[in-house]
């Protein structure tokens, strides 16, 4: 998995680079096919925005947050990851119907 991580007005410090790195492995546990994962980290005035790009094997999942603090936009950024990243694999995972072999069989 390559990881890169980038600021956009803003110094990204090994302490912010360490914080990301522990909430993405909680969200990387979840899932193993991951190829990539691109981090934005930007301030904008008061705002401070932190972006991810997560691709997987046929799809790439984004996901954006704004907090007033660069900690809590990158704790919301991976909530809202992780929720995307099991959405994602139950529909990967469950194709809505059982196997014949697996079904009761009808009387006539």
């Amino acid at each position: 998995m390559n990881l890169t991580i980038t600021g956009h007005h803003v110094e990204v410090t090994p302490a912010i680079r360490e914080y990301v790195n522990t909430k993405l492995d909680r969200v990387i546990r979840h899932f193993d096919n991951v190829t990539s994962v691109s981090v934005i980290l930007s301030v904008e005035k008061l705002r401070q925005k932190a972006e991810v790009t997560l691709h997987v094997r046929g799809k790439d999942i984004y996901v954006e947050s704004e907090d007033g603090d660069m900690y809590a936009a990158i704790d919301s950024m991976t909530d809202k990851l992780d929720r995307q990243v099991l959405k994602y694999k139950d529909k990967n995972y469950d194709h809505g119907h059982d196997t014949l072999k697996h079904q009761q069989p009808t009387e006539l």
